[in-house]
């Protein structure tokens, strides 16, 4: 977990017809975590998959699994993931004590992350950025892949990097939606150093070279 920049392929652009396959073949392009959307239908306007999916990734994945709770109450839902997650990552916008549900994460020794998504205002999370490991910037609004980066969200990016600089803190800033080489780029140079990408990912023709260079990409 000491790595200073993280790529993390989200499954849910995976085949789900293949998974196991494309969780070996992105192991093998060098992800370093595995990131996983579950969405509840009620906090997004979606369904993708639960604790019994994220089971069977992490009986096939050797890479730790970054799981992202797009759910309602992550407060009633963390510990069914807890067995499997080294990074459970909760909204701030949800329906829970978000002090509580982090501090309750990271008890049972897991990496906690707090999310924020575009419309809401980054002082939502600056009471919190001493109590996290990772802060996740939704680039997109959550609930479907393939959407476009948003640029508004970039100084979400730079406002949490010059706190995490001023307080000598250590969390991740990470960011998913519509990450691309240009757009990796951009998270980079606003101080993201953690970064989920789907479509980019599974869809690229050569995953390894698409690894690296979300990895080294720069501005």
């Amino acid at each position: 977990m000491t790595k200073s920049t993280i790529i993390a392929p989200s499954l849910l652009a995976a085949d789900f017809s293949r998974v196991a396959e494309d969780i070996k073949s992105v192991e093998a392009a060098g992800a370093d975590w595995l990131h996983m959307d579950v969405m509840d239908g009620h906090f997004v306007d979606n369904i993708s998959f639960g604790p019994t999916f994220v089971k069977a990734a992490f009986q096939v994945a050797t890479v730790p699994l970054d799981v992202h709770l797009m759910v309602e109450r992550p407060d009633h839902f963390f510990p069914r993931f807890t067995p499997f997650a080294r990074v459970i990552t909760v909204h701030v916008e949800a329906k829970h004590d978000v002090k509580k549900t982090l501090h309750a994460i990271r008890a049972e020794r897991i990496m906690a992350g707090l999310a924020i998504s575009p419309p809401t205002p980054f002082e939502a999370v600056e009471p919190y950025l001493d109590q996290i490991d990772l802060l996740l910037v939704m680039t997109v609004n959550p609930g479907f892949g393939g959407q476009s980066f948003m640029p508004e969200t970039l100084d979400k990016m730079r406002r949490a990097a010059e706190i995490r600089a001023r307080r000598g803190l250590s969390f991740f800033i990470e960011v998913d939606g519509g990450i691309y080489p240009n757009t990796a780029a951009q998270c980079r140079e606003a101080g993201a150093n953690a970064f989920v990408a789907g479509t980019a990912l599974f869809g690229a023709p050569d995953r390894k070279a698409m690894v690296e260079t979300l990895r080294k990409s720069h501005v």
